[in-house]
């Protein structure tokens, strides 16, 4: 049996959604002289390098500090798999203290990851503001008072969907879609 799909973004609309994003953050973000953007490995690097690209295209004068940071061990479920699960390269070369920092991912579901990534970000300094960049919100599915400061699209999803987000950075074609598990 085929999977059901629905296609919410396509190459165009992504475009046009992440420009708006990018727009935002210089917008509150200015000259970027004390914020920093920080990617949630693995699928939210795919999403950050590209914002990161965008930015520098926009404002090309300015100098903004961009990392990914890995969360495998800062989960809380990551004893639970049968597989054992393979970290990520953390890759901050700047210091968070006292800087505003943007948390990028890709879809923002029950906030257990969002959580793993402040654990991780604090082992690294104490940060003045934490602000999270989501390109999907699944708003009724949060396990945890989590939400998206910059969100590039809101959707209703049962627990038995699943938000896909495909980026040519991650060697697909740029879509998001919703499949049934």
């Amino acid at each position: 049996m085929e999977k059901e799909v629905l296609h919410i973004l396509d190459e165009k609309k992504l475009e046009v959604t992440l420009l708006r994003l990018c727009h935002q953050l210089i917008e509150n973000h200015g000259d970027f002289a004390n914020s920093a953007l920080l990617a949630i490995q693995p699928r939210g690097v795919y999403l950050g390098r590209r914002i990161y690209g965008l930015l520098r295209k926009l404002r090309p004068e300015l100098e903004i500090p961009y990392g990914e940071l890995d969360v495998t061990f800062y989960r809380d479920d990551f004893r639970r798999k049968k597989e054992p699960l393979l970290a990520s390269a953390t890759k901050v070369d700047f210091y968070l203290e006292e800087k505003r920092i943007i948390l990028i991912d890709d879809v923002l579901y029950t906030g257990r990851t969002v959580r793993a990534a402040m654990d991780a970000m604090l082992t690294m300094g104490r940060p003045q503001s934490v602000e999270l960049l989501a390109l999907v919100d699944r708003k009724r599915m949060r396990e945890l008072p989590i939400e998206a400061v910059y969100i590039g699209l809101q959707v209703d999803t049962m627990d038995s969907e699943k938000v896909i987000v495909r980026l040519k950075e991650g060697g697909g074609q740029d879509t998001v879609q919703i499949e049934q598990r």
